[in-house]
């Protein structure tokens, strides 16, 4: 389905929202890293689209929305509420030359890796983007280019001071499958679809 020459597509991924309170704290810290970039540096990821993304799936034929959907709500169905936690910062794909920062996202049953197997599964029909060989739960806070090592030491130390703080945690009750469509002025997202985890 991924083939599918049909031109009507919509750029999604399916994704886990992140609720209010725990985004205000995550707010604070993409605030103190900030100044820490040159400006033009970084391009911060606006607190409206923090989320913990599951699977990118790029392009996908509208044809096969709805199959889409039916393939994650199945998954959905037979999946437990998760109790998700977001602490300390890290960088993509290291701290020494960074591309990104991000806010981890982890919880301790071991729940959230299945889940994102299953969803791996399930959605491999429907798109032609690789797969994440290990996934790790995260919040884009932001994304660097052409920093200098000056610059790179400062986000780097800042990172080591807030490693142990927690910004919250909360009961993921739901999966929405998210389309984003790209524009000079930065990505838009909209919620196309949700799903209730453990929903019968």
């Amino acid at each position: 389905m991924a083939d599918d020459s049909s031109t009507d597509k919509l750029r999604l991924f399916i994704a886990i929202p992140v609720p209010e309170p725990v985004r205000d704290e995550i707010i604070r810290v993409q605030r103190e890293m900030q100044p820490l970039a040159p400006h033009g540096a970084a391009r911060w990821t606006r607190p409206d689209q923090f989320h913990l993304t599951l699977r990118f799936l790029g392009d996908v034929p509208v044809a096969g929305l709805e199959q889409l959907k039916e393939s994650v709500n199945a998954v959905c169905r037979s999946a437990r509420s998760l109790q998700l936690r977001a602490g300390g910062i890290g960088f993509f794909p290291n701290p020494h030359s960074p591309r990104a920062v991000w806010v981890g996202i982890d919880d301790q049953a071991g729940l959230l890796d299945d889940l994102q197997k299953r969803i791996e599964t399930a959605v491999r029909p429907f798109t032609a983007e690789p797969g994440e060989k290990h996934f790790s739960g995260h919040v884009t806070l932001g994304r660097l280019k052409n920093l200098k090592p000056p610059d790179t030491r400062k986000l780097a130390a800042h990172a080591q001071t807030v490693k142990d703080r927690m910004f919250g945690e909360w009961m993921a009750h739901e999966i929405e499958i998210i389309r984003s469509e790209l524009s000079p002025g930065g990505a838009r997202h909209t919620t196309l679809a949700a799903f209730r985890l453990g929903a019968v």
